[in-house]
């Protein structure tokens, strides 16, 4: 058994506990991720200034959410002389491809140094090194509200290893994702743990590990990633964030190696998003969510207890196709449920 194997191998009830209640959510997901296109659109869209504003942030960048709104808006009109601006439009960009292509984008080293190189694309400061390995060694730090450092959070992998180091890392994550014989989401911390603890470029490994994280969740089937920022809830939780990261990485490479409170830091941040992710599901938010046709269908079920699909066309005035689509996100969102077979089958709101 590999060492990383081995490492995944005797896990605690509570990361097990945090798995199963995912999994859970990720199946409730499925039927909404179809729902309205353009409602989803927007949430997308939201969500790529929301996680690049909370990225950078964590890094020490000062802007907030509101001023990468409005930078981004415009664009056309701006020169990037200051630095947190260089980065956001650098994150905005990466992420916004990732969201766009990324059944289409394989995790390989090429692919990570390219993604490198354009994160820092528009950084000056970055021209040197981007898209290459660190020649010097480096180290991670905390940074305050105001973007100051307020310390080094542990020392990483030296210089002359990161080419070794990435190289295995790369090839058991990819390996291991196509067995399936772990679960996804311990595959993803693992490597997340490891690509920090080994900070392979010379800058930029937080908010490239954050991207890869989106890029990696969304090709294990957790789509939802794209509507619910996970760069957000790290940094509503830096200070856990950083411990974790602590504990775990101080222990890679020893004996009694723990990567527990990584594990259930990560998962439980996939929690939240999960859950998050639901409630745009909910009665609350299903009139956002819900096409004007499908909301129609949705809305005669508040003063009836139960109909068939053809009741329901009469009773609306919308086509029968249209309802029995409707009706199937209806039922696919644990809205409705089904009464009978064949024609004579009516539905019923839960």
């Amino acid at each position: 058994m590999d060492i990383r194997t081995k490492r995944l191998s005797q896990l605690p009830k509570s990361v097990l506990g945090l798995l199963s209640q995912i999994d859970q959510l990720k199946g409730q997901w499925i039927g909404g991720a179809k729902l309205n296109s353009q409602v989803l659109g927007r949430l997308k869209r939201s969500v790529l200034v929301t996680s690049t504003g909370a990225s950078t942030r964590i890094e020490g960048s000062r802007l907030s959410d509101e001023d990468v709104e409005k930078f981004i808006r415009g664009l056309v009109l701006q020169k990037f002389t200051d630095r947190d601006k260089q980065e956001v439009l650098g994150y905005f960009e990466l992420l916004e491809n990732i969201f766009l292509s990324w059944r289409h984008i394989p995790l390989t080293e090429g692919v990570i140094k390219q993604l490198h190189r354009d994160l820092l694309q528009y950084t000056n400061k970055d021209e040197r090194h981007r898209g290459e390995y660190k020649k010097l060694e480096n180290s991670v730090e905390m940074f305050d509200e105001l973007g100051k450092s307020i310390g080094v959070i542990f020392k990483t992998t030296p210089a002359y290893l990161v080419p070794q180091q990435m190289t295995e890392l790369i090839a058991w994550t990819t390996e291991a994702l196509q067995q399936k014989q772990e679960h996804p989401l311990l595959i993803i911390s693992n490597f997340v743990v490891e690509f920090l603890a080994i900070h392979p470029f010379q800058d930029g490994n937080g908010r490239l590990s954050r991207v890869l994280t989106n890029l990696l969740l969304l090709r294990a089937g957790y789509e939802y990633a794209s509507y619910i920022s996970h760069e957000k809830l790290i940094e509503d939780n830096k200070a856990e964030y950083y411990i974790a990261l602590r504990k775990s990485q101080s222990t890679l490479g020893t004996k009694q190696e723990n990567i527990t409170p990584w594990l259930e830091f990560f998962l439980s941040v996939s929690l939240e998003q999960a859950r998050r992710a639901i409630e745009l599901l909910s009665h609350e938010n299903i009139e956002k969510i819900l096409s004007p046709k499908q909301l129609v269908v949705w809305r005669y079920f508040e003063n009836i207890d139960e109909a068939t699909a053809g009741e329901i066309a009469e009773a609306t005035n919308v086509a029968r196709p249209t309802v029995s689509q409707g009706i199937d996100v209806l039922l696919r969102l644990k809205k409705l449920e089904r009464i009978g077979q064949g024609r004579t089958t009516r539905y019923r709101k839960i």
